[in-house]
């Protein structure tokens, strides 16, 4: 495939995008192995007080990849958030190979910091096989993502406050309905839905796309639990419990995924969300799940 042009290095706010930021996201994910099927992975610079959940979900998929025989593909994770991680801490990926069979490999993945859990995932890993083949379409009343603004145009007109300003910045993220932080916005049963690409260019390792498409998956799934009430984000305290993703076909995180997000449920101070993403010509490659934390604040 034809590397993709680079692109602008600047955003609308000035702030520094583009591919040097994708280099270092792919860098963080480059874990270094420490151990027999154990690695250690980093956080990057940033105001967060803990580890951002697509980082950590990410990090442990590239740790199990790295024990997964070669022509075996990820289809699926699921996954539970234990406590906060520290970004200041190294986190140790210690990989478990639970099963290699003939047609299905499973790994699972504790991530430690200070010898206490953080996070711990079970993968499984699938050789390529044949089999029914059926999918829900792709909505159509989506406008192009090139006619809707991105995070650093929303944050040059004074929206978004410090959420812009997270570590997220090498995923170009174009919402279509409006932002859950911003003061526009009215409470809708409607799916949130957004474009979403890595910001630069990306090499040809699936595991890698893949690794991308788990980072950038936990971007928006709480947002559409409080999506359906009249609040901001800022007024719910949120935090993701568990998160689970199917993995249907091979995508590209480097070209245009539309990630539509939809709750179906709230109780208990918790809510779910469920997730689905399509390429530009309408695939379905991947299917999203996360319960997470949605209290609101004490009175």
């Amino acid at each position: 495939m034809t590397a993709a042009p680079r692109r602008p290095d600047v955003a609308a706010d000035g702030v520094a995008r583009g591919q040097a930021v994708v280099d270092e996201l792919v860098a963080l994910l480059d874990l270094d192995e420490t151990g027999p099927d154990t690695f250690r992975g980093t956080s990057p610079e940033s105001r967060r007080f803990r580890v951002y959940g697509g980082q950590v979900a990410g990090q442990a998929l590239v740790a199990a990849g790295r024990t997964v025989p070669a022509g075996r593909s990820v289809h699926s994770l699921h996954s539970y958030f234990i406590r906060g991680g520290d970004p200041r801490v190294p986190i140790e990926y210690r990989t478990e190979r639970i099963r290699d069979g003939r047609s299905f490999t499973t790994r699972r993945v504790l991530a430690v910091q200070d010898d206490e859990a953080i996070f711990m995932m079970s993968a499984s890993f699938q050789v390529p096989q044949e089999g029914l083949v059926h999918a829900e379409p792709a909505p159509t009343d989506v406008p192009a993502p090139e006619s809707l603004p991105d995070l650093g145009t929303r944050r040059a007109a004074g929206h978004g406050g410090d959420w812009l300003g997270r570590a997220e910045r090498p995923i170009d993220i174009r919402f279509v309905d409006e932002p859950v932080w911003t003061a526009d916005r009215v409470a809708t049963k409607e799916p949130l839905r957004a474009w979403l690409r890595a910001d630069g260019t990306l090499s040809d390792d699936p595991l890698l796309h893949t690794c991308l498409l788990t980072w950038a998956s936990d971007m928006m799934l709480l947002s559409s639990v409080v999506a359906r009430h009249d609040l901001s984000a800022t007024q719910v305290q949120m935090a993701s419990l568990d998160h689970a993703i199917w993995f249907h076909q091979p995508c590209r995180a480097d070209e245009w995924l539309l990630y539509e997000c939809w709750s179906p449920a709230a109780s208990g101070g918790r809510g779910l969300a469920t997730g689905r993403f399509f390429t530009r010509d309408g695939r379905m490659v991947a299917t999203t799940a996360q319960e997470g934390l949605t209290r609101l604040p004490r009175r």
